[in-house]
Order: C-alpha cells, then structure tokens, then sequence
C-alpha cells in the first residue's frame, strides 16, 4: 500500500482523497511545442479510466517533480481533477532560455492551445498555483478564447514591477535571494527550495556588495540574467518590463478567481489591488487573507485547500463555498472577518499624527516642532521582519533598531481598550532632507506591556531632488503606501510609529549621490528633519474598524 499520498494530504489539510493513489495515471515528459521552435515538458497527472475530461494547467520554474508534482499534481489527481504540471522555458529539461516574466503570454497561449487539441481533455481548462505560477495565470487568463473556467491565485500580482521597485526603491533582499534560488535550484537537493545556510549566507554578503550590478557573481559565483534585468532597470522611467505587466487586463478576466496571500507576503498590495480591479469590474473574485508571509507551511496549505475546493466546484460540479468576497484573519483577535469589498467599509481612515516629545497622538499637532537624523550609508539602517522571502520575516523585535540615533520613534499612551484595525495604510512624513536624494522608511508596531515593539506594517519612498516637489520653505510631503494590515492592538499596548532613512537589506541604501542603483558606490550622509506642526502634520493614516465590527 503506498502510503504517501494520504501523507502529504494530510499534511495539506485537504478532505479524504476521491481516487485512491493505484489508481492515477502519470504521462512524463510531454513535449509542448512553441511557435518559435522551442518544445516545453510537462507531465499530466489524472484518474485512471476516465474519458475525456477538462484539465488543471501549472506552469512553474521550480520542477515538474518533488514537492511540484507532488503538490499540485498527484494530490490534485487524488481530489479527482486531471492536472498538467509544465516547466515553464528554460526550466528543468524545457527549452529556451528563462527569462523571467518574458514570454509568458506567448508560451502560456500556445499551452493552452495544445492541451485543448489533446483527445483527453474535453476542452475545458482551469489554471492554478502561487507566486510565480500565479503570474502565469495572469500572463495567460485575460487574453484566453474562449476564457479559463477557473483560475487560483496564490500569493502573487499581475505584474511584478512594482514588486521590484516600491517606492521607486528597489527590492534588494527578495530579487537577490530569487535570482540565487532561481540560479542554482536544478542543481540543488528538492528543486532548491533549500539551498542550504552557506549558500544564504553567501547571498546575505552579496547584498552588501557594491557596485550591486556585481552581487549576483558575489552571491553563486556567476551572473544571473535575471538580477541583470532587475538591477540594470530600476531607474524611474525605464520601460523594460512594459511587456511583462498584465494589470491593465485584470478588468477583462471574466473566469471566476479565487485569491489567496498574507498579511506579510510580498504581493500583498498589488494582489489586493488586482482584487479590487476585479471586484469593480463585476468579475466573480473571492479572496482570503491570513496570518502568513510568502512562503510558509501554514499559507501552502490554505492555498491548496482553497484552490482544490475552487477547482472541484468549477470542473467537477461541487457546490461553492458560500461565504463573502473577503475574508481576512484579525491578528491577534484570534478571528477570522468577512466583508463585501475591500477596503472594508467599515473602517475608517484614522490620522496618528507624529509629535515633537516623542509621543503619537489622534490630536493634531502642536504649534511647532520638528527632530532630525542623519542617515549614513555607510551605516545602513538595519531592519528586521516584515514581508521577506526568506529568513526572520513577519513579526519580530524591533527594540535594537529602534535605539539607534538614525532612527526616530514616536508612541501612544497605553490603550485603554483594544483597537481594531484593518485596512489601507498610508503616511504622509514632511520631511526636509540634504542633499536631497533619501529614503523615507515608516513602519507601525505594537509595543508590549514589557516594551517588546514588533512590526505591524511598513512602506518606504525614495526622494530625489524636486520629485515630490518641495514647497517654499524647502520641505516636502513624503506620501507613503504602506503595507495593508488586519490587526487588534491590545488594551494596555501602545502602538509605536518609526521614522528612518532606510530598511538595509530589504531595500538597497540610498548613497545620497542620484547614482543609478546598479553602479552606485559613493556614499554621502543625508540629513533628515522631519517636521510635525499644523503647516506639516506628519502622520499616518490608520483604517479604525468600527466598535460593531469587531
């Protein structure tokens, strides 16, 4: 009797398996021919004595086999449904060469095309995955005729560009860890997904290395194409990645979607935003939001079993969860919300405005105030947790950083009842800087009884001189887009807001120079005055849920 199979589904969490393993068919190493020549490999997974039947398209850069097969092949098969797991090109004995996001429209396309001329599949198609396999589906679901019959999408965006650069930064940590993964995985042990802690530690060197353009031979000893693109293109105006952004067709999927992310992924802004095109469009979209960053166990579980159920109700005649579009968990109320739109309309946009004496009050501020920092680059600001690929992510300890002198913090009296928050969050920092190019980093957290501070949520701008354009006196409005949150901060907890020039290695340190990213290697401090009074009323905005809603 194998035994694996009812393993790893109870190990997802999915419902008792409706074919047994014996009975499930496994076709290796189809060959998917492309309009330019290039033949891409996929294996297809399915119930054993079945006719004709519609069929689940993956397409992923990690491997057809190991946790790929086993996942979203054998234990979909197992819930009955028949699945094609394709190594997108260049990936895994597919060919080409892998350029990520390029391509994938056309290759995604001419997939489709041939799975529907196979004879056993009925013609219809669904799609399904997370992160890079759900950037395909958006590559491939709006421009599809006739249209997908589903599609699942996990923690991911339909466009990868403003993941890169938020801000108008540059997402150091995430796309030099990818780029190392990426690189080394079909050499390494489970497709890479563990490349093991010399080779992080490696990475975690090459992010300090300058120029950046070199880190990616600093981090696995050769370049990687991919950095290459990413660095070499994060100056603002470059439109290299135009072709590789499917936001403007979001409105025109009109297959029922299901969305899966976390309060700390690394997509979380752009997912919800793609919700809402969704959503504004009259399209038929559902999306779950928990406690989890991109990729832990916890979030693969519940975007399997979501997807499954997804999946089973619109291929196999299963009836639909009922439930609302949104539904989110409540962290640290131990409770999940549900809600017909995002935003929630029941929170409101709530200023906590930044005061000189170190305090963060719902009153407007006083007269006159202002502190200042200097940030040097030299001596990037550090930063711990948040939405990172790998590591010590989500909630941490923020007490070293916050004790540093380029660091400015601002708190609450101790609540006198716990505060529901959930929502958008935005800061808006007037800020005086020199010389001019600065990064403006925010983040909130919630401050213990023991004075334990731990991230909630954060957001960073670069300035550069004249963009925001400055005012009379010198000072600009620093408009920040912070990570969306569902939090309850807890009676006897303050909430704390900290002010800082950088978030060193998540995002790359600002030289002070307005040298492009990639070639930057003089350092000049930035003197930072963040001023706090009724002309510049530093604050940030945070989405109160109302007292009947929690």
């Amino acid at each position: 009797m194998n035994l694996v199979g009812p393993i790893v589904d109870r190990i997802l969490g999915l419902p008792p398996a409706r074919v047994r393993e014996a009975a499930i068919e496994v076709e290796r190493n189809l060959a998917i021919p492309m309009p330019d020549g290039a033949v891409l490999l996929a294996d297809r997974y399915r119930p054993s004595g079945r006719a004709a039947m519609p069929a689940v398209l993956v397409r992923t850069p990690y491997g057809r086999r190991g946790l790929g097969g086993a996942v979203f092949g054998a234990a979909y098969a197992r819930q009955g449904l028949q699945v094609v797991v394709q190594s997108v090109r260049g990936t895994f004995g597919s060919g080409g060469e892998f350029r990520p996001l390029h391509q994938e429209k056309e290759d995604g396309l001419a997939t489709a095309a041939w799975l529907r001329a196979q004879p056993w599949c009925d013609g219809r198609l669904a799609t399904a995955g997370l992160s890079y396999f759900g950037y395909t589906q958006w590559a491939l679901g709006p421009y599809l005729d006739p249209p997908l019959e589903a599609v699942c999408l996990g923690v991911t965006t339909s466009e990868f560009n403003s993941h890169h650069y938020p801000g108008g930064s540059f997402a150091l940590h995430g796309a030099l860890s990818w780029s190392a993964l990426t690189s080394l995985q079909e050499a390494a042990p489970l497709g890479g997904i563990l490349l093991g802690r010399r080779q992080a530690r490696r990475t975690a060197q090459a992010m300090a290395h300058l120029p950046l353009r070199e880190a990616d031979t600093v981090a696995i000893g050769r370049p990687s194409a991919f950095w290459q693109d990413v660095v070499g293109h994060s100056e603002p105006g470059d439109g290299f990645w135009a072709a590789a952004d499917h936001s403007a067709a979001v409105a025109g999927l009109t297959s029922p979607a299901t969305m899966v992310t976390g309060w700390h992924d690394l997509f979380l802004p752009w997912q919800l935003r793609d919700f809402r095109t969704l959503s504004d469009a009259g399209r038929t979209a559902r999306i779950t939001i928990g406690p989890w960053a991109h990729a832990d166990l916890p979030a693969l579980k519940a975007q399997i079993l979501d997807q499954a159920s997804w999946l089973r109700a619109h291929l196999l005649g299963d009836a639909v969860p009922e439930r609302a579009p949104v539904r989110v968990h409540l962290q640290h109320a131990r409770s999940w919300r549900e809600f017909t739109q995002w935003p929630p309309p029941q929170s409101t946009p709530t200023p906590l405005y930044l005061r000189q004496d170190g305090a963060l009050d719902w009153r407007s501020p006083p007269s006159a105030g202002s502190d200042r920092f200097t940030y040097d680059p030299a001596d990037p600001t550090p930063t711990v947790g948040g939405p990172l690929i790998d590591g010590k992510n989500k909630q941490q300890d923020n007490r070293a950083i916050e004790a540093r002198p380029d660091v400015l913090v601002y708190s609450t009296s101790p609540l006198e009842r716990d505060l529901d928050v959930l929502g958008e969050v935005r800061a808006r920092v007037h800020v005086r800087t020199d010389p001019g190019h600065a990064d403006v980093f925010v983040r909130l957290c919630d401050v213990d009884e023991r004075g334990v501070s731990r991230n909630v949520c954060d957001g960073i701008l670069r300035l550069r001189p004249g963009s925001p354009p400055p005012g009379e006196d010198g000072a600009v409005a620093a408009d920040i887009e912070m990570w969306p949150t569902g939090y309850r901060f807890l009676r006897g907890h303050r909430i704390r807001v900290l002010v800082a020039g950088g978030a060193f290695p998540r995002f790359p340190r600002n030289h002070g120079t307005g040298e492009p990213v990639a070639d930057a290697v003089t350092m000049r401090p930035c003197l930072h005055e963040v001023l706090h009074d009724p002309a510049h009323p530093s604050h940030v905005l945070v989405p109160v849920l109302a007292d009947g809603d929690r």
